[in-house]
């Protein structure tokens, strides 16, 4: 007997996923591969936008095949991607140029160049403060650097908006990935002005800017083409999807107001839920959940599991033989909490809210080995999550109850108490897989009026990890963590201007 199914995709800067999940939400089967990234000097991280696609359209032949197997056919679909960064597509539906990442800090000189109140006035609009990696300030990198790209482009897409671009033939944006880029003036729901004012960019380039959906609209079906590339049933819905950052909450069911979500991927997520209503928390970005009467408040950056991978990469170059990042978590484990004194700021892709900051150890001596490395790595990455967890306490309500930690830092137990230890609150690891694809296979399913009520699901309380006997010790490092990133921004920000 045939049965149905609804497909979340899942396009992060690391990786692209595909999953399919059954009418109660559970996660029937999941394709993922590797995705295309170019890395160069000078902190840029570009995309090859069409070998994305072809990416993303080989794990959806694949899952579509194996579905097919199962007697499973697709319903409807979505798309989540990492959000900010820059894609560009001419008249012609196809890519300007290549797409810019959101963690790439090239235009960090555009950044420096804005007074304290126009930042202020610009964040209580939009309730997102500008840095390097939004779409308007890679625009106007690239009206300064690279015009004819910016003239050539007929829409200013993100990431998940490309996805959803091929797979219906036709250009959208939903408000939870435009709220988070800056774009919105999040009282009036439209596209903010002010936005391209500040960067002297021509308010013409709006018309370049795709119509706002909610992220549960269906926004066209799967054309002939998509269909003929990925497996899809021909005409299936496609909704306008989320960001990765609204998707992974909804995934983990983190929806209710004060829930927090800690999320520990190439990005730190860390997330709050908050009334739309009234002004925007003081925090680095405000998203527009698909509840217009919630959002919520953030603290990002690419500051976490990307530093574990990158460390892992250098020790495998200096010949530890095949060194993964789960190796490196184990040698974490095996030095005491502290890191005997070493310090790591995993601004390796920089920060938001710190102009220039680089990746940077302190405190090394020639006693300390990879495993001390290693735990401070980890513990670095974990010291700035708490230090954008208090951040968004200092601006909104959050609950007493457990907060919700998935990704990197829930499905290792080691890292998850070191996490409770830091941060002093109880976490519950969420070991679901694939909570972004969830997330928006969800907004799916209710586009076509799918009963989705069971899909949220009770929290096991045997998941809840509490602060430890390690607490102490990192009350004193939380303290030099803190002293040396205030002693830093100075250097950093004096040597990217």
């Amino acid at each position: 007997m045939t049965t149905s199914c609804f497909i979340g995709i899942d396009v992060g800067l690391t990786s692209a996923k595909a999953a399919a999940f059954g009418p109660a939400g559970d996660e029937i089967l999941t394709v993922s591969a590797a995705n295309p990234r170019i890395a160069s000097r000078g902190g840029r991280q570009e995309i090859d936008m069409d070998a994305l696609w072809s990416v993303v359209s080989g794990v959806l032949c694949e899952l579509t095949a194996k579905l097919a197997r199962l007697g499973v056919t697709p319903a409807a679909v979505g798309a989540t991607g990492h959000g900010n960064g820059l894609y560009l597509v001419d008249a012609d539906l196809r890519p300007a140029r290549p797409a810019i990442a959101s963690n790439d800090n090239r235009a960090e000189s555009i950044v420096g160049r804005l007074d304290a109140a126009t930042i202020d006035r610009e964040q209580r609009v939009t309730g997102s403060v500008p840095w390097a990696g939004q779409p308007a300030v890679l625009l106007a990198w690239l009206a300064e650097n690279e015009p004819e790209s910016v003239d050539r482009a007929a829409w200013v897409l993100t990431c998940k908006d490309w996805i959803t671009l091929n797979l219906t033939g036709t250009p959208s944006a939903d408000l939870s990935d435009a709220s988070a880029c800056g774009l919105v003036d999040l009282e009036h729901r439209v596209y903010a002005p002010s936005t391209l004012d500040n960067l002297g960019l021509s308010r013409a380039l709006r018309e370049k800017f795709p119509p706002l959906f909610a992220s549960g609209d269906v926004v066209g079906s799967v054309t002939a083409a998509a269909a003929a590339a990925t497996g899809l049933p021909l005409g299936i819905p496609v909704v306008a999807g989320c960001m990765d950052c609204v998707a992974s909450p909804l995934g983990a069911g983190s929806t209710d107001p004060t829930d927090v979500t800690v999320i520990v991927g190439t990005w730190a997520i860390n997330s709050v839920v908050v009334p739309a209503a009234g002004p925007p928390p003081r925090v680095t970005l405000n998203a527009l959940l698909p509840d217009p009467r919630h959002m919520l408040a953030q603290e990002v950056a690419p500051t976490s599991a990307a530093s574990i991978e990158w460390f892992a990469s250098i020790m495998s170059s200096a010949s530890v033989e095949g060194l993964s990042p789960r190796d490196l978590l184990h040698a974490a484990s095996t030095v005491p909490a502290g890191a005997d004194g070493l310090l790591f700021l995993p601004f390796i892709n920089g920060a938001p809210d710190h102009l220039g900051a680089t990746g940077t150890f302190l405190g090394a001596q020639a006693h300390h080995g990879y495993r001390e490395f290693a735990r401070a790595v980890a513990e670095g990455i974990t010291q700035y999550h708490r230090v954008q967890l208090e951040k968004l306490q200092r601006g909104a309500a959050v609950t007493d109850a457990p907060w919700t930690l998935a990704g990197g830092g829930a499905k290792n137990p080691v890292w998850a108490q070191m996490f409770a230890d830091i941060i002093g609150h109880p976490v519950r690891r969420q070991l679901g897989t694939e909570l972004g694809a969830r997330g928006v296979a969800w907004l799916a399913a209710g586009a076509v009026g799918h009963d989705v009520a069971g899909w949220r699901s009770d929290p096991d309380p045997a998941l809840v990890v509490r602060p430890g006997t390690d607490r102490l010790s990192y009350l004193t490092q939380n303290r030099r963590f803190d002293a040396a990133l205030t002693a830093l921004d100075a250097v950093w920000t004096a040597a990217a201007l």
